[in-house]
């Protein structure tokens, strides 16, 4: 059986550091990405590579740049000939009311979320409808599907990803191509540190399952979602503990 390529974006801690790792242990060969935490992502690509016998090249920029994204596609395609599965995790928040933000504030939330997808598909795609297979999967949240308050742009920029993930959905079905996303809840990453101890108590208790979701979790659904059938298309999957 061939090889299959995957390419996950912000891959240096958090979610995207599990999902590298749930596909590095599952035997594929993987190009991993971040913006700035170089030092991080370059010792990570050489870990995955001597634990578990798997090529990993790791490209160091911004996914909401297209120039970038353009080379880093040259390079992986130079180097694997191929690329099968397109993970979209790069993501940042802003948390504070609408009134105090800064359009500069609001365009880089927009950027990082939204436009990174943009950028990462158009090159991926190409290589997947040659192939007439592949699989995207995009990371969003909660907050795309509902909204949150003091969260506008976070949850604006999410539910774009959602209404995307659909869309490309339909336009790539005919090539036997899948687009899905994960929703998340609270996933226990340093983007939630933010809260006090007793804020995470008090969040936890809110939900059903009495706890944050785990970076793995998020992880094993998407390895499960590159694998499932590919009637299974367009979906925005809520992975919260049944919080919203």
């Amino acid at each position: 059986m061939k090889t299959k390529t995957a390419f996950i974006t912000g891959a240096s801690h958090g979610i995207g550091h599990a999902i590298a790792e749930e596909f590095a242990q599952a035997g594929y060969t993987l190009a991993i990405n971040c913006n700035s935490s170089v030092k991080e992502l370059q010792i990570f690509a050489e870990y995955l590579t001597e634990t578990y016998s798997i090529p990993c090249l790791p490209l160091i920029g911004d996914v909401s740049d297209e120039i970038f994204v353009s080379n880093a596609f040259e390079i992986i395609m130079e180097k694997f000939k191929q690329i099968d599965i397109l993970v979209n995790n790069a993501g940042i928040s802003h948390i504070g009311l609408l009134s105090d933000m800064s359009l500069e504030e609001w365009n880089k939330i927009i950027q990082v979320n939204l436009t990174s997808l943009f950028c990462c598909c158009k090159y991926a795609i190409p290589s997947m409808v040659h192939n007439k297979s592949g699989s995207i999967l995009n990371i969003s949240s909660v907050w795309g599907n509902v909204g949150a308050s003091c969260e506008v742009a976070y949850s604006a920029s999410k539910g774009g990803v959602n209404a995307f993930t659909k869309a490309l959905a339909k336009e790539l079905a005919p090539s036997n191509i899948t687009v899905n996303a994960i929703a998340c809840g609270v996933i226990d990453t340093r983007m939630n540190h933010c809260f006090s101890k007793e804020e995470r108590k008090q969040l936890s208790e809110e939900i059903p399952a009495g706890r944050f979701g785990t970076t793995k979790e998020v992880a094993n659904l998407v390895l499960s979602l590159t694998n499932a059938p590919s009637y299974l298309t367009g979906q925005i999957i809520t992975l919260d503990g049944g919080w919203q």
